[in-house]
């Protein structure tokens, strides 16, 4: 299981403008904001992003530039794979260590939607021994049962981080787990198409197969 929400994309303008720094092109900036405040591209800004976007990493510098926050929601074992991108990634989690025994223990903390019946059944047993434990460390703040939930929080447990990352990040993202064994990757990569000029700037590579 896997939710994005609040997405949202920051800096387009600023990182067109970039891009134009080179040959001081500036005068040939046609994009403009929309009335939604969209910043739309215009035919010589698109077709300049989509060149230097094919050229290479060398020549694309502005694709580092565009910024995407969103708030992400999956299992620890998904978050164990994403921590490989630390360049030009910022995250700030919700806290497990400070704030497991807030609320009580429930299936859908955790993500089980592809457990068999037999399999869900025994989770089911597990969420309810957390609860136990939790209860008697919000009775007794004995360390003890806070460090039974932590070493036995199952790795399906879902937290959600609010997260930054840009366009090279997520061309990187893209291409490296796009055909992954975990569908949490399948669904990340299609949000990946919903953003803005995904299809140009992210998926370039993918167009040319």
């Amino acid at each position: 299981m896997i939710k994005l929400e609040r997405t949202s994309v920051m800096n387009l303008e600023n990182a067109m403008r970039g891009a134009r720094n080179p040959m001081n092109s500036w005068d040939r900036m046609d994009s403009f904001y929309d009335e939604d405040g969209n910043y739309v591209l215009g035919p010589n800004d698109l077709g300049l992003a989509r060149r230097l976007r094919r050229a290479g990493s060398d020549h694309r510098k502005y694709i580092r530039q565009v910024f995407v926050s969103v708030d992400i929601t999956a299992p620890m074992y998904w978050w164990k794979e994403y921590d490989t991108y630390k360049v030009a990634t910022v995250a700030n989690s919700t806290s497990t260590m400070h704030k497991i025994h807030s609320k009580p223990f429930e299936l859908d903390d955790f993500s089980h939607d592809h457990l068999t019946p037999e399999s869900e059944a025994y989770m089911q047993t597990i969420v309810e021994q957390l609860e136990k434990i939790r209860l008697k460390y919000v009775e007794t703040k004995n360390k003890a049962y806070w460090y039974d939930m932590i070493q036995l929080l199952p790795s399906s447990y879902n937290q959600m981080r609010t997260c930054t990352l840009n366009y090279e990040t997520l061309i990187n993202i893209y291409f490296a787990r796009k055909n992954h064994k975990l569908d949490e990757w399948h669904t990340f990569c299609d949000w990946i198409k919903t953003l803005p000029y995904a299809k140009e700037l992210i998926l370039a590579e993918e167009e040319e197969a």
